[in-house]
């Protein structure tokens, strides 16, 4: 129990609220950004990022994650899974076979840039 003027728990429920906000600093969003080369994803204030070759792509579809699978970045039975919430998200698939589900609130109008820029490297 906390008590008031108590110095060790004082200091573990700062320690607490510091862990919490450095969490929410580096995963409050994700940035998909699409170039005709790559594309790119980052959390939050960009520390955590991932990069995916146009070129190496082979599929994209739109998908629904599972309310079990959460948020995060985090290994799924389908593959990795990088999400901020909902249950939205295109998966695409490399050439190696490796699946990525990027969670997003517009699904279609991803998959439609997505598949744009696919269309042109072909």
């Amino acid at each position: 129990m906390l008590a008031l003027g108590d110095k060790g728990a004082t200091i573990a429920l700062a320690s607490i609220i510091v862990m919490l906000a450095v969490i929410f600093i580096l995963f409050h969003s994700l940035t998909v950004r699409i170039s005709p080369s790559d594309i790119s994803l980052s959390f939050g204030i960009g520390l955590i990022r991932k990069n995916f070759s146009i070129a190496d792509i082979c599929r994209v579809k739109v998908v629904r994650n599972r309310w079990y699978n959460g948020f995060g970045i985090k290994k799924i039975r389908s593959g990795w899974l990088y999400n901020v919430s909902g249950l939205d998200a295109i998966e695409i698939q490399l050439k190696n076979e490796r699946k990525y589900r990027i969670g997003t609130d517009q699904p279609k109008e991803l998959l439609v840039a997505v598949e744009s820029v696919l269309k042109g490297q072909n």
